[in-house]
């Protein structure tokens, strides 16, 4: 102080960044005479204490207009008095001429001060400081009084190991409210748990030594734990770590800044888990399977246990009514118990079960540990089944965000098994259509012995278009057919039925196979020009393949003709392996170029090898390979029967899961031995048709088959008849004793006999209609030289 001595109070003026603004002082006496000035007022004013001592204080203010008070200034009636202590804002002169504003505090003396040399002594102090630098500071103040006492944010100080050294309220209220009992312990033993964040997966206590040392503050390290306060409820925090240091610069602790995020932290994890659900559930296409996904992707991070009920309907894939309390299927249990999958369930009237299936909303049962929550499947409005969460005694029970969880999940699970069940109905119902139109079992033939395996796909496309067939043909011959229909599902299914049945149809008129494949082909093509005129939901027949083959026992030929189909692996009975060289001729439906035979003589006993590409590709290997192995276990059991190797075939080709249909054809070729046929040239002579009748009744007689003497005689006769007059060049006339008793006539003709009503003046015309009366079957074929007409007897009963 100028002109008097004078220390100012005890830290009035602490300095640095939170210190208060330096205060200025002067002494007043008691007529407002300033008898004092302090270093730090000439600093705020402008004035050296040789100017203002000896002066009353109020020279020094600006003359104040009632319009200018604020709500915080005060006006001339509110200068503070000196016979008390006052606070008030004044706008004082600056030396340099501006205003400056100050908050002022006037105190008053006690008795006993020396005087100034005038003889006047102090009564009072004044203290001012400019209003801002005040107000900033008081702001300051309030900040840090708020961060300790009022924020939401706890603050925490950890000094060396982690140690707590200091706690603000909202700490102090996590740690139980006493803070004198948790100074000293370290942060794991306050707040046990783990850290969230990948990038810190160290303890606390390491890092904050590691801040401790470096100084480099970590921020957002989340930890998921339990509070003192609350150790019943799992909680997470975000939390930022900065060093503190003294006034010497040294480091004394570590500064914790947290928030609770659990709320935050829940919902993302909710969503992370519906995210999950979202991409797992349902890739099964099974009910089962959709529960078994449904329960693995809720446990353990939603729930400790799942159970999943599902109406009985569900499972045999038809549309169900109302589940019933007692009408319900276990088709997943996470507990472990697989005993339990399938067991039937029944839930009495009044259970949280029950209640949840009628009122078609989900039931939370929390009385006693552990909590679970009832959730329906709700398909089209209808409670299809229920799904049970069970949370263990230390899991926190089920919130209102839970339930909003589970209800979505429960959704995607019952629209998922909504779509199993719609598949399996639909795959039921291609595998019943497929079943329904392969042959139910293959026909006992003379020409050969044969035996076949259809194998699905293990795959939710569905059944295939895959098919064989063994076709009785006249003259004790047989078709071999296999064919392959691109696509799965329904409509493979029922092209697969429209081509077999075709096949059959054309094999029945006794066409060469390269004349039936092409007009097999032609139909094909007229299909897939109806099925552009309707639209592309209708499966077509494009792309398919099909081989087909005429053997005959009498002559152990075999003609084989192929439309894009792999060819067929012979036996031979002496042990060698091969295939076929076939013609290459286009899938069906897809070109009008012409299809070739093939004639093959095989030697009765020749095991013949039909198959789809599904069987030869079953592995994941090549054509090729899968045809090397299958030459390789043809190779291994040349004696075997025809239904040994194919079971053996199926054994070794065939994995359990395959990714497209095969179908495996096997036959033993058998021939007719000398004995079964007698077969005579006759010229074109009238006169030789009684010949010709008594060649076949003495054949008969040989056979022992003298009641179908008379019948055979008059076939004989009327198609020998028919062919010299029709036709020219040799005859050949052809008995075959087999199953039936078969009479065939061939000449060189092609023209096309038909059986007709002849009238009653006509002489002629009656020839075939009798022979179709006589005999069981009658028909033509037509070959390369000619055409045969034959006609079938059944062999009288011993």
């Amino acid at each position: 102080m100028e002109g008097l001595p004078f220390t100012p109070p005890a830290g009035a003026d602490e300095g640095g960044p939170l210190g208060p603004p330096p205060a200025a002082f002067a002494l007043l006496a008691a007529d407002g005479v300033l008898v004092g000035w302090s270093r730090e007022a000439e600093a705020l004013l402008g004035y050296p204490a040789a100017e203002v001592l000896g002066r009353r204080a109020a020279d020094l203010l600006v003359t104040p207009h009632s319009d200018r008070h604020g709500p915080d200034e005060r006006g001339p009636g509110q200068r503070p008095r000196l016979d008390g202590t006052g606070s008030a804002v004044v706008d004082v002169r600056h030396r340099s001429g501006h205003t400056v504003r100050v908050a002022v505090t006037l105190r008053p003396l006690t008795s006993g001060a020396d005087g100034d040399p005038a003889g006047r002594s102090p009564s009072a102090v004044l203290v001012a400081a400019e209003l801002e630098q005040l107000r900033w500071w008081e702001t300051r103040q309030a900040m840090l009084q708020g961060l300790v006492t009022q924020s939401p944010v706890t603050l925490t100080i950890y000094g060396p190991g982690a140690r707590l050294l200091w706690a603000n309220a909202s700490s102090v209220r996590e740690l139980g409210g006493d803070l004198t009992a948790s100074l000293g312990r370290s942060m794991t033993e306050l707040f046990p748990g783990d850290v969230l964040t990948t990038q810190h997966p160290e303890p606390p206590e390491d890092f904050v030594q590691q801040i401790l040392d470096t100084g480099e503050p970590v921020i957002d390290v989340h930890f998921r734990g339990r509070a003192p306060a609350d150790p019943r409820r799992e909680r997470v925090w975000s939390s930022s770590y900065f060093r503190l240091l003294d006034g010497r610069g040294e480091p004394v602790g570590v500064c914790e800044q947290s928030i609770d995020v659990t709320d935050h932290y829940r919902a993302q994890q909710r969503l992370a888990l519906l995210a999950e659900a979202g991409a797992r559930i349902g890739a099964s296409l099974d009910p089962f399977g959709t529960a078994a996904e449904l329960a693995e992707t809720a446990v353990p991070r939603y729930a400790d246990t799942v159970l999943v009920d599902v109406a009985a309907e569900v499972l045999a894939g038809e549309e169900p009514r109302p589940a019933a309390a007692w009408d319900l299927v276990r088709v997943a249990d996470s507990d472990g118990d697989p005993s339990r999958v399938g067991e039937r369930v029944s839930y009495a009237a009044g259970t949280p079960q029950a209640e949840s299936l009628a009122g078609r909303r989900a039931t939370v049962e929390a009385e006693v540990a552990p909590t679970r929550l009832y959730v329906p499947l709700i398909v089209r409005g209808t409670p299809w089944g229920l799904v049970t969460f069970v949370r263990g005694g230390e899991s926190e029970p089920f919130d209102d965000g839970d339930r909003a969880v589970a209800k979505e999940l429960a959704s995607r699970a019952a629209v998922c098994i909504d779509n199993a069940r719609r598949y399996r109905r639909e795959h039921t119902a291609a595998f019943t259509l497929q079943r329904s139109l392969l042959p139910r079992s293959l026909p006992e033939l003379s020409a050969v012995e044969a035996a076949s395996r259809y194998l699905p796909a293990d795959s939710h496309l569905g059944a295939g278009g895959d098919w064989y067939d063994v076709i009785p043909l006249s003259g004790a011959r047989v078709g071999l057919v296999v064919g392959d229909v691109v696509g799965h599902g329904l409509g493979a299914a029922a092209t697969m039925g429209r081509l077999r049945a075709m096949v059959r149809t054309l094999a029945e008129l006794d066409l060469a196979p390269d004349e039936l494949l092409a007009r097999l082909n032609d139909q094909v093509g007229k299909d897939a020009t109806d099925q552009n005129a309707r639209g592309p939901d209708d499966s077509g027949a494009v792309g398919a393949t099909c081989l087909y083959g005429i053997y005959d026992p009498a002559s152990r030929t075999s003609t084989w003709a192929a439309a894009g189909h792999l060819a067929p692996a012979v036996l031979q009975p002496h042990g060698a392996v091969g295939f076929l060289r076939l013609p290459p001729g286009p899938p069906l439906g897809v070109g009008r170029l012409p299809y070739e035979s093939t004639e093959v003589e095989l030697a009765a006993g020749s095991l013949v090898v039909l198959f789809t590409d599904g069987l030869v590709e079953a592995r994941g290997q090549g054509i090729a390979e899968g045809s090397d192995r299958l030459a390789a276990v043809l190779g291994e059991r040349p004696g075997s029967s025809a239904e040994l190797l194919c079971a053996q075939i199926v054994a070794q080709l065939v994995p359990d899961h395959v990714r497209d249909d095969a179908t495996l054809l096997v036959v033993r070729t058998r021939a007719l031995d000398a004995h079964q046929v007698a077969a005579w040239e006759l010229p074109p002579d009238p006169a030789l048709v009684a010949r010709a009748r008594a060649m076949a009744a003495e054949q008969l007689g040989r056979w022992g088959l003298d009641d179908l003497a008379f019948t055979t005689e008059l076939v004989v006769s009327e198609l020998v008849t028919n062919a010299i007059r029709h036709a020219s060049g040799p005859i050949g006339l052809r008995l075959i004793r087999d199953r039936t008793l078969i009479c065939e006539v061939s000449d060189s003709q092609h023209t096309s006999p038909h059986a007709r009503y002849a009238g009653n003046d006509e002489e002629g015309g009656r020839g075939l209609f009798m022979v179709a009366q006589l005999t069981d079957h009658w028909g033509t074929r037509y070959m390369p030289a000619g055409k045969t007409i034959w006609a079938e007897q059944a062999l009288p009963v011993p």
